[in-house]
């Protein structure tokens, strides 16, 4: 067989002829478009391969893909490598008579071939001699080489230490556009076929893939996969490595936890294959669908850029996100190890069985799968209470992201998603957290019971299919006329998808009338986005009067019970005072509610609605609360706070009023806990006791910053960590914010020895805390160096670094001179890179950082930002906003603190 690549006419399946090679010839192609023009799609594309969308002609049926991956550089080059031999092809069905075949193709060289490929649309264009017939099968083969690079995208290597010896991982990360580094496919969603994957592997490394194994050569050499069922490829994996596994059997399917040996026989992957069982049951159960694979892979990677990855059959995870460690791990990495499972396991059906069409519903694939993750991880930790997380962790952090100008809709038109940093800038808190929170509202509304049977229809009638958001309103809106609701889901849930933002629903108790108005951070800011719907939600009507609503006397009203719907609550004066008395009296009234109350009303205060002398009343009354959700509530509000006014003359009455409040809840811990000798017994209380601390240590509480030094010298002393995981992170942070450059060594060197990930990982963040520029300099410039921080921990080394006020000037500085650098060599297209933008600007409150933030915009137009492009849009509006409210606010929040300290 001739290296390069043929085109062959497969007959049925199995006919194939052979001497068709000549047909097919690369067309040499060299068409230049500036980038700029082709960032705002101002060039009208004139050739067929100028589209970042493939044309309809050609469908995929099945591939057969066989790889090599070399695990040792070549003794030349030093370059890490894989080949695709000559037995790879495609086979796929004409669907309507052409001469042109394109397929996707990036990164990837073919043998005896040059300048073959379309970079900007990554494209392999195969012109023909002549027409492909409609309703025939061919076959395309190729032989090509691609670098098995460090890169956390495609086809790329992983390494780690053990024994002192460096090791090497193949592993791949496909989603969203990258399955086309690995190999030439026809890479969209909807292109599903049927993958027979073939991997030659060095002896005593083991083979992985999305099926189980067919052929397992005694030496190791080759292993051949049996066919998956018919997928998309960003769904693909394959993985070649030489770790260990445990393994346990859940009704018939092989359930497989790998790791490093070490980790693994150091018992790390226990709880995850615990906990994998019985959230795959729930699943089957709630999907009324049995898990449609024989087996369930899951294996922790050194270096992965995202949380964890649904491939199906083979999920692929950071290590943080699937190893636990008794002694390591605090009882947040244990919660995030039962969500991520739950998450990921949850897209085995909802995501895998039925893919969504194009990324634009994007929103509706991740949406779900971050609401049922809280359902999935219930079900396997009960007493942990996740359900009413949802809040805290997903409706009001998007809240904030939603109320900007420069927000988005869930769902994007479809010719507005094109190019691949387009599609990984969904990939947001947009997609994941505002989907959850809509997803969490239907089903409150619709009724658990008529969503779950709705679901269960739309998966079985798209199963092995693609489908698109509006397939399933169509099945919940046929479980909801078999009973006797009137609703309209396709008509409420328009609202809610097909235009950004959410309203704020303004109550006045003293006569009934509820209003609804767009609610926006920043009152004066301009929606350049027209909305048919005319940005009202729900009901479109702008009032209405309830006479439910009304209150009088004593009585008081608090809406939206445990924030079941995307929006927020402001009352009337009266109203508010009521409520701020029950705080103060009798809070156990609305217990679980609090949190909602405190995040309403400095959100409100922030968009001018309210005045922000209300929200910081509501924080008086934390000083006899113990609870985690109303704490978390005010901490998470606070931070605005000190990222506006930790430069001020403000800060000082602030730290004197904060270390007022936490006091008594330091207190609380230290007697429940025995001078801290023992663990809270809650989930949640073990959460707040971290707040405790943290909190009073930040405020320069003695008795705090005396524990944190004392056991963190300790340790350097005696070399025994004392430090229970729970608290590891705030104390490290703090003993290293109170100490110099012999406790940042000893933190670094212990980070640079650490075997376990989870530690590596607070060690990691703990390093930003300290006061000292030139460390965190020294710091900066270690992120990108990857012998030093993995890549896949770059840009979240520099944001916590920004975190810090100290640092924050350094690390601004540190990606303004190197933006260039980190955007050609941590990728572009990373989910990653608009936590960075957001992470280093959300301190910005002036005109001078406005006006860097603009000429960063300018001076990097050529260079581009990828999927940060909208994040920068963003910051520039937050940053607008922050400065018009700190002028507004400054000298009323003075007053305020100045007087609530000297009380």
């Amino acid at each position: 067989m001739g290296k390069g690549f043929f085109i062959s006419k497969a007959v049925g399946v199995v006919l194939i002829i052979v001497g068709a090679g000549a047909l097919a010839t690369i067309i040499a192609l060299s068409v230049v478009y500036s980038q700029e023009k082709a960032k705002n799609n101002e060039v009208s594309p004139t050739h067929t391969w100028d589209k970042y969308r493939l044309p309809t002609t050609l469908k995929p049926d099945h591939y057969n893909l066989t790889l090599r991956p070399h695990l040792k550089p070549d003794p030349t080059t030093q370059i890490y490598h894989f080949t695709g031999n000559g037995s790879s092809s495609v086979e796929f069905i004409c669907e309507s008579e052409t001469d042109l075949i394109l397929i996707h193709s990036n990164k990837l060289i073919y043998y005896n071939q040059t300048n073959g490929q379309m970079t900007e649309t990554q494209y392999l264009v195969i012109q023909l001699d002549g027409n492909l017939m409609a309703g025939q099968r061919y076959q395309l083969h190729t032989e090509f080489i691609g670098e098995l690079a460090d890169d956390l995208g495609g086809f790329y290597r992983s390494e780690y230490k053990e024994n002192g010896e460096t090791k090497v991982v193949a592993t791949t990360q496909m989603q969203p556009t990258d399955a086309r580094k690995a190999f030439p496919c026809f890479d969209e969603p909807a292109m599903k076929a049927v993958f027979y994957i073939t991997l030659i592997h060095d002896i005593n490394t083991t083979a992985l893939s999305n099926e189980n194994i067919v052929i397992d050569g005694e030496t190791l050499l080759k292993t051949v996969f049996k066919p998956t069922e018919r997928m998309s490829t960003y769904l693909l994996a394959f993985i070649v490595s030489d770790f260990g596994y445990i393994q346990n059997s859940v009704d018939g399917v092989l359930v497989r936890i790998f790791a490093r040996k070490s980790a693994i026989d150091a018992g790390q992957g226990q709880y995850a294959l615990n906990k994998t069982g019985p959230i795959l049951k729930f699943f089957e159960q709630y999907y009324n669908s049995s898990y449609p694979l024989p087996k369930s892979d899951q294996i922790a990677l050194p270096d992965f850029n995202a949380g964890a990855m649904e491939n199906w059959g083979l999920i692929t995870y950071r290590e943080t996100a699937l190893l636990y460690d008794e002694e390591y791990s605090s009882n947040s990495n244990k919660e995030r190890i039962a969500t991520i499972i739950a998450h990921e396991l949850a897209h085995m059906w909802f995501g895998n069985l039925v893919t969504l069409r194009w990324w634009n519903d994007l929103w509706l694939n991740e949406g779900f799968a971050s609401y049922v993750e809280y359902l999935g991880a219930d079900n396997a930790e009960p007493e942990w209470k996740l359900k009413d997380l949802i809040v805290l962790n997903d409706v009001h952090r998007v809240f904030a992201i939603d109320a900007l100008t420069s927000s988005h809709p869930l769902s994007s038109r479809e010719e507005d998603i094109q190019r691949p940093e387009q599609i990984s800038e969904l990939f947001d808190a947009i997609s994941y957290s505002k989907g959850a929170s809509v997803l969490r509202m239907l089903s409150d509304f619709l009724t658990e019971e008529v969503f779950q049977h709705g679901l269960q229809t739309y998966l079985k009638t798209f199963q092995f299919q693609n489908a698109v958001y509006t397939d399933l309103w169509h099945h919940l809106q046929m479980a909801v006329d078999l009973t006797e609701s009137k609703l309209n889901v396709s008509k409420i849930m328009n609202t809610w998808v097909l235009q950004m933002g959410y309203p704020v629903v303004t109550i006045n108790t003293a006569t009934g009338v509820v209003s609804q108005k767009h609610f926006l951070l920043d009152p004066d800011s301009e929606v350049t986005v027209k909305s048919e719907f005319k940005y009202k939600y729900k009901n479109k009507r702008k009032q209405i009067t309830i006479e439910e609503m009304k209150a009088s006397g004593d009585a008081w009203v608090l809406a939206n019970h445990l924030v079941a719907g995307y929006y927020r609550v402001n009352y009337d004066d009266g109203n508010w005072n009521k409520l701020l008395n029950i705080l103060n009296t009798n809070r156990l009234s609305i217990n679980r509610l609090q949190a909602q109350l405190i995040d309403d009303a400095f959100n409100l205060a922030r968009a001018k609605i309210v005045r922000t002398e209300l929200a910081l009343e509501t924080t008086k009354y934390l000083r006899m609360e113990t609870d985690f959700m109303p704490w978390e509530s005010a901490l998470d509000n606070l931070d605005f706070f000190y990222l506006m006014f930790d430069r001020s003359e403000v800060y000082g009455y602030m730290q004197d009023y904060l270390r007022n409040q936490v006091t008594p809840l330091f207190n609380y811990y230290k007697t429940i806990t025995e001078n801290w000798s023992k663990v809270p017994t809650g989930h949640l209380d073990q959460y707040n006791q971290v707040n405790a601390i943290t909190l009073a240590c930040k405020t320069g509480h003695p008795e705090c910053i005396t524990l944190a030094t004392t056991w963190f010298k300790d340790w350097m002393t005696t070399e025994q960590n004392k430090i229970h995981p729970n608290l590891r992170s705030t104390v490290y942070c703090n003993a290293i914010a109170a100490g110099g450059a012999d406790e940042w060594e000893f933190a670094w060197k212990k980070f640079q020895n650490a075997t376990i990930a989870i530690e590596a990982d607070k060690l990691r963040y703990a390093l930003s805390c300290t006061k000292q520029p030139w460390l965190l300099n020294r710091y900066l410039e270690y992120t990108l160096e990857p012998k030093l921080v993995r890549k896949q921990d770059a840009t979240s080394t520099i944001v916590y670094i920004a975190g810090n006020v100290v640092g924050q000037p350094l690390a601004w500085d540190f990606v303004r001179a190197r933006w260039e650098y980190i955007f050609n060599q941590y990728g572009g297209g990373s989910f990653s890179f608009s936590n960075l933008i957001n992470g280093v600007t959300k301190r910005f409150s002036t005109e001078f950082e406005l006006q860097q933030l603009e000429q960063f915009k300018k001076d990097n137009a050529d260079v581009g930002f990828g999927s940060g492009t909208l994040a920068l849009d963003q910051s520039m509006e937050r940053t607008r906003s922050n400065i018009k409210w700190l002028a507004e606010n400054q000298e009323n929040v003075l007053t305020w603190f100045k007087t609530e300290a000297e009380r």
